[in-house]
Formats: structure tokens, sequence, C-alpha cells
């Protein structure tokens, strides 16, 4: 294999894939890192891939920053959005419509926040070896804590050098030290799959990213796998996904080795196959999905309409709306309603709708208005044009708080713009009207560039 690779660019960014077999549903298989030309000279992932392919299309996808696709700087990493978008733009030049998503350790935020934005464009989810927050806390203790990154981070450094491929096989395969076949593909795939810098930046971006917020609003059937003694993540992670996810079936399978193609490959095969063959032809989507949702208010509206009178003033709001409807078509949102002096927006990716509330604001400051704006990401439910949700309300109390052209935003948004530039500081916590417990918010201070 390695011939049919192609390319598809997404916003200038070229990412490659490969399309193998035939089956009667697609499945999309991601991994942290990968290089489509050197799989197949593994002998043990090349044969874990065919058989794969026995009972699906493989679409596999070099994601961005690895293996033949574009690389990335260390110093403008990608929020997972554009990460998730890189998926979509090849499903589209592959023709899939509904595949099942197979995302792998890190990759599988990925493959996640694709299912949950995107339920009408999945079929299925499986998440192998995963974790649902990249840092561990006191609610979440299956995951490094920052010294044990910071150490991590250091060692990682020495990746592609023969030493560092030699003891990291015995951290992530273990039952394949000693074979001198595997020893040679494994520092051969460590240097043609990512540099030193480049898989330091992939790792950071995983440290900093929290997608547990993510997890309740995914929609589809998902399979979470995870073998019981893998020293890289611990299998108490999958255990916690699988609770999150309403529809979500977790198994654990026997071995320490943490690559699918590694160790007891077949068992992990037969569970993916039994997965592909229960949601095969299943023609339900789900009508909850997760989105940002942005609100947007201009600030002293009453005074400045008085000041103005009711013509000038209809004529600045008409010139506001069309600018506002405009800035969120470029960061791809929809305009859900307007609200005689502000919008309701909403995004499937959290740091499009920052920045286009950001965008707004300084696009409307000619006219002489200044706006406040929220944004938090959350479950939603879809009603022909409307949308509905606690998320809804959630996003309109936040967007109450700002102040003049300050654009707030929740918890959830900021996680899930790790990589994006966006500089959020706290804001404390507060009491959101008819809202559960206290939220904790952050006020957008830059970010960069002010577009999508």
């Amino acid at each position: 294999m390695g011939s049919s690779i192609k390319y598809v660019r997404n916003e200038g960014v070229s990412i490659a894939y490969e399309v193998v077999g035939d089956g009667p549903i697609d499945l999309v298989c991601l991994a942290p890192v990968s290089n489509l030309e050197i799989v197949w000279e593994n002998p043990l992932e090349s044969r874990y891939l065919r058989r794969l392919s026995e009972f699906a299309r493989l679409v596999l996808i070099d994601r961005r920053g690895t293996g033949l696709s574009d690389r990335f700087s260390p110093d403008d990493l990608p929020p997972l959005e554009d990460l998730v978008d890189d998926i979509a733009a090849v499903l589209d030049d592959v023709g899939s419509e509904r595949p099942v998503l197979f995302g792998f350790s890190d990759a599988a935020a990925m493959c996640a926040m694709f299912a949950a934005t995107r339920p009408d464009r999945t079929a299925g989810l499986i998440l192998y070896a995963a974790a649902g927050c990249g840092t561990r806390d006191d609610d979440y203790p299956w995951q490094w804590s920052e010294e044990e990154w910071l150490a991590y981070l250091e060692n990682i450094e020495r990746w592609g050098s023969e030493e560092y491929a030699r003891d990291s096989l015995a951290f992530f395969n273990p039952s394949h030290v000693g074979d001198g076949r595997i020893e040679s593909w494994w520092l051969r795939f460590q240097r043609l799959s990512v540099s030193p810098n480049g898989i330091v930046a992939i790792e950071r971006i995983f440290r900093d990213l929290d997608v547990r917020p993510l997890l309740p609003a995914i929609g589809v059937k998902t399979l979470v796998l995870h073998r019981i003694g893998d020293r890289i993540e611990p299998v108490g992670a999958s255990r916690f996904i699988a609770e999150q996810i309403s529809d979500a079936k977790c198994v654990e399978l026997d071995g320490e080795d943490h690559m699918p193609w590694a160790g007891d490959q077949d068992a992990l095969a037969d569970e993916i196959e039994r997965f592909i063959d229960d949601v095969r032809g299943s023609e339900e989507i789900s009508d909850r999905v997760l989105a940002t949702v942005l609100f947007t208010d201009i600030v002293g509206s009453t005074e400045r309409a008085a000041a103005l009178g009711d013509a000038a003033w209809k004529a600045v709001l008409a010139r506001h709306d069309e600018i506002a409807r405009h800035e969120v078509d470029r960061f791809r949102g929809r305009v859900v309603v307007t609200t005689g002096d502000g919008l309701l927006a909403m995004f499937d990716g959290p740091a499009r709708a920052v920045r286009c509330a950001r965008a707004i604001a300084e696009a409307v400051r000619p006219l002489g208005l200044e706006i406040r704006a929220g944004c938090h990401t959350g479950e939603i439910e879809l009603f022909d044009d409307d949308v509905r949700g606690m998320a809804v309300h959630i996003g309109a109390r936040i967007a109450a708080l700002a102040g003049p052209s300050e654009v707030w935003a929740s918890t959830t948004v900021k996680d899930l713009t790790t990589g994006s530039g966006l500089v959020f500081d706290d804001a404390g916590e507060y009491e959101l009207k008819g809202v559960p417990d206290r939220w904790r918010l952050f006020r957008v201070s830059g970010g960069g560039r002010l577009r999508p």
C-alpha cells in the first residue's frame, strides 16, 4: 500500500490520506502520529490494517503535523476544531457521508469532538486508549501531573534517536521488546512520522486539552476499548469516558501494549468488527449536538437610540445587523435569531465563535457602537431553525456580564480552544440566573488574528 495516497487542502493546509478496501461502511482511522508510507513496512501493522479492510472501507489519515501532511509551528498550534475540520475535508473528498470514526490515544479527542458536533455525519464512534483530560486534577486522577508532564516532555526531546526508540518501545509496546525487526521499524517510524519539536508540540496540545465537557453531548453509538495493562493511559480513563457517553460500551482487553497493532491485535479487531456490524445500516441521527453559542448585545442601545432619533437609529441598527451577519458567515457560523440590538449565533468550533465576537466588536466600532458578547459550548437541541437547551441560557447569562467591547467565555470554551492562541483572563466565579452551581468565567484579552 502507500501508492494510493492523496491530498486534500483545508484552509490552505494539505492533509494526506489513503483509502484501502471497499467494504460496506467507511472506517476513518486516526492516530496521534503516523506516516502513511511506512506503516505498511511494519508487517504487524500491515496485517492489522488489512484485517480491518476486510469488513470496512478504511480511510487512513496523517493528522496535521505528522507524516505526509503539512507540519505546523510549535509556536502556532492548531486548535482542536481545526483538526476536526481536517477530518471533514477528507470525508468530503472521498465522498464519505456517515463513517465510523476510530480515534486512538490523543486522536480520540478529535474523533469525539467530530461526533459531538456532527452527529449527522457520524454512524458510530470508537475510542481506543483514550483520555478525557490531558492533566491530572482532583476530579480526574488517571492522568499525569504537571511535574510528570515536564519530565516526559524533556525526555521526548530525544525522539528519533536510537536510545529513545529502544527505551520507548518498552514503554509503548512491551511485548515486542527484543524483536529486532520491530525495533528497527520503530526507530524509522519515529524519524519519519514527526520531528522532535513536532512531537513535543503535539503532546503540548494534548496536555492542555480537556474534552470532558463534550462527552455527554455525544449522541452516537460508541465503543470504548482499552488494554488493561496499558502503561501510557490507565484503563480507568476509558471507564470514565464510557460512563459519560450515554450510548457507550466499554470493553477491556488483556495486554500491556499501547499501539493497536501490537500484542493481540486480533482481539481488538474482533471487537471493532462486531461494532461495525452493529451500527451498519443505522439511520438514527441524534437531535443533540455540541455547539458553541454566541450572544451579542449593543451596550447602551436605549441611550444611543434616544440621542439619534428613530430614523437614524434604525439605519445604524440595519448596518450593525449587516456587519454582524457578515462576520458570522465569515467564521462559518449560523445566525439563529436577531434580538433587536444583538444576535444569537451558533458555531461548531469555539475558537471561531470567540474570534467572530471580537471581529464584530471591532467592525461596529466605527458606527459609534460597542457590543458585549458571551460564548459557551454545550449540548443543544435542534428544532427546525431554532436551538434550545441549557447551553443557550448559559450563553445569554455570560454575555450579560460582559462590559463594553468585552467577550466573555465559559471554562468549557477556554478548555476546548487549546492551541488557538486566544488569551483568557480569569474573571472570577459567578452565579448565573436560572442556572445551577457557580460558574468560572473568563474574559478574552487577546488572540492575534481576527480571521477564521
